[in-house]
């Protein structure tokens, strides 16, 4: 296991390094077509968005938005660099975002909507599979709607 790392919010100063993250998981994890998507998330939804730093170097980020009436958290973005996937950096990263999102009062659901490329990791997490859209994000990347049980989304 890696030495601790940071989480810390995200500053607009960190996308190049995001991008070059992403970059590195296309088209295993994501589709070419998202990267713009991804910038534009970053631009104007990034509110709630974290990085992870491993001895001062960016090695993953993920984020949190909400539904229009807010009862809804979701986990959003994540992706880590492939050299620090399966080292439970991505586990203490959504791990975090589950407890911040627990203490907002306004929160009644935890929610993720990823793809068959991650939804064990979520699985393992306590996430139940809800839905399944094929090609929902690009061509050959489902949807995979999954939601935290009622019991767990609260302390």
């Amino acid at each position: 296991m890696p030495k601790p790392s940071i989480i810390r919010p995200y500053h607009p100063s960190d996308q190049p390094e995001l991008l070059v993250l992403f970059d590195l998981n296309t088209p295993q994890c994501f589709s070419a077509d998202e990267r713009d998507e991804l910038i534009d998330y970053l631009n104007h939804h990034s509110e709630r968005y974290f990085v992870v730093e491993l001895q001062g170097q960016i090695v993953g980020a993920g984020g949190i938005n909400f539904s229009e009436d807010q009862t809804v958290g979701r986990i959003s973005w994540d992706f880590f660099h492939p050299e620090y996937q399966g080292k439970a950096l991505g586990s203490q990263l959504t791990q975090y975002r589950i407890e911040l999102l627990k203490q907002l009062d306004h929160v009644q659901t935890i929610s993720v909507r990823t793809s068959q490329v991650a939804y064990v990791f979520y699985q393992k997490m306590g996430f139940e599979l809800l839905e399944v859209v094929r090609d929902y994000w690009a061509k050959g990347f489902d949807l995979y709607r999954m939601e935290l049980p009622a019991n767990q989304t609260k302390k």
